[in-house]
């Protein structure tokens, strides 16, 4: 089965305390919310401690055109996305040396941005890949993006077992912020997510084991199965909103509860696909949607709190990067080098409203 053989991460430079963010919001939005004092507690209810953006916090308070919030997450995108890419393969950590050339294909993922060409290409200009890569970009899976993209590249790798697949995830959420939006969900997004970018390389069988010594730590996360689920008539529930001034956030205040009321048994249905009960897993590789929806999961899936300290360790340092927020997640479970045989559940959810998951095991 094909594996996960490297992680790694590109941070933006602006890091903002929450407290700091919280101060920019209450002077943007003093005359829209008659009660802005009581919903500010989100900031502090959510358990998000500081974020990282492309831009400091003094560029909130203009007015940005579409055009200018769109150049600039072209821009960025790139730049990060080849940082992500080199840390991935050249890393100290997970991989040995790894050539760009020797990449079959690239997945890349993103919501907050468009771009056509799409940003792969732009940074295949840069970075010496083949010119035979393939190249697939998914957009509009929003935070279930990364888990969708780790999905496809388990596909490709398990038709094509000598393949070396790059799933690269950019969101630059800060780039859709509209200050002129006085809808409350604006304001819980803007208390809930961040800019970051992740990169992960699978391998098939035929490529680990030709590259026998490719892989620094002692054990890999196999992936041994997925399943995408789209809930019907849920268009509501998450994504965007394209205006004039770009992105606007759609986000239902409904989404713990169905967390609680829908994933549970979605997640079952799969483990009883492979024979495997919620007990079994023994590691928990969760998309921290936010603090609500990390409580929803732990009761629906029954699991000890600590099954969720990764999740919640990202939560607190970075916030919700959409797609990108999974594999930061990863990359924190796979530096602990879970033991040989514990297995792992990836999952995450997303505009559709939609349902990704990936179980995975740790092996040799």
């Amino acid at each position: 089965m094909p594996s996960i053989v490297s992680v790694s991460t590109a941070i933006p430079q602006y890091a903002i305390p929450s407290s700091e963010t919280e101060e920019v919001v209450k002077e943007l939005f003093k005359d829209s919310f008659p009660e802005l004092h009581r919903l500010l507690a989100i900031f502090n209810n959510g358990q998000i401690e500081k974020r990282h953006f492309v831009v400091p916090k003094e560029w909130f308070k203009g007015d940005h055109s579409f055009t200018e919030k769109n150049n600039l997450y072209i821009e960025e995108a790139t730049r990060l996305g080849g940082e992500a890419i080199r840390a991935c393969l050249h890393n100290d950590k997970f991989a040995q040396n790894i050539k760009e050339e020797e990449i079959d294909a690239i997945i890349f993922v993103s919501s907050s941005g468009i771009a056509t060409p799409t940003i792969d290409a732009r940074i295949m200009n840069q970075l010496p890949f083949s010119a035979h890569t393939k190249r697939i970009p998914l957009w509009g899976l929003g935070c279930a993006g990364g888990a969708a993209g780790m999905s496809r590249a388990f596909e490709y790798c398990l038709a094509y077992p000598e393949a070396k697949v790059l799933l690269l995830c950019v969101e630059l959420c800060s780039l859709t912020f509209q200050k002129n939006d006085t809808r409350k969900s604006n304001l819980v997004g803007t208390s809930l997510f961040a800019d970051g970018v992740s990169c992960a390389l699978v391998m098939g069988d035929d490529a680990i084991k030709q590259e026998k010594k490719v892989a620094k730590k002692q054990t890999l996360p196999r992936i041994l199965g997925t399943q995408s689920t789209l809930m019907q008539d849920s268009l509501d529930v998450m994504g965007w909103q394209v205006n004039n001034d770009g992105l606007q956030v759609i986000f239902s205040k409904d989404i713990p509860t169905i967390v609680r009321n829908w994933l549970g048994p979605n997640i079952e249905g799969f483990l009883a696909k492979h024979d495997l009960k919620t007990e079994d897993i023994e590691r928990l590789v969760a998309h921290p949607g936010g603090k609500k929806v990390l409580d929803s999961i732990e009761k629906t899936i029954g699991c000890d709190s600590t099954m969720t300290d990764a999740a919640r360790e990202v939560l607190r340092n970075f916030g919700n990067m959409s797609s990108a927020t999974i594999l930061y997640v990863l990359k924190e479970i796979m530096e602990k080098g879970p033991a040989p045989g514990e297995r792992g559940l990836m999952t995450a959810l997303g505009p559709g409203f939609s349902s990704e998951l990936l179980l995975l095991e740790w092996r040799e």
